[in-house]
């Protein structure tokens, strides 16, 4: 009996924009566990005096990292990244979500990339 091939790593993405929210949902696989090395980024360009930038990852309903800072860089773009990894066991799903704030600054792009490691 041949084995199967071994499957491409998954990859899956979600550009929300401008928005101040974005979902990412990466569906269970019945037959495997799977290991995800996971990035969130919100870049935001500030507009006064005062700016601030936030940004909460929450996975699969429970709070994973907060964070609040001033937004540097006036005329210019400032981001925040986290980064994490994540097991998911056979028929797991997992579902992250990134919300934002902004004050005195603009959001400029929101993103949530998970790329499967083998």
């Amino acid at each position: 009996m041949k084995k199967a091939a071994p499957a491409a790593p998954e990859r899956w993405r979600i550009d929300a924009g401008d928005g101040d929210v974005a979902t990412l949902v990466i569906p269970p696989d019945s037959f495997r566990t799977r290991h995800f090395e996971i990035d969130c980024r919100l870049v935001v360009a500030a507009l006064g005096a005062g700016a601030q930038h936030a940004m909460r990852v929450d996975v699969d309903g429970g709070l994973e990292w907060t964070r609040s800072a001033p937004t540097h860089n006036p005329g210019h773009t400032d981001s925040m990244d986290y980064h994490f990894r994540r097991e998911l066991p056979v028929g797991q799903p997992l579902r992250i979500v990134v919300k934002t704030q902004a004050r005195q600054a603009r959001r400029v792009r929101l993103l949530i990339e998970a790329e499967e490691q083998g």
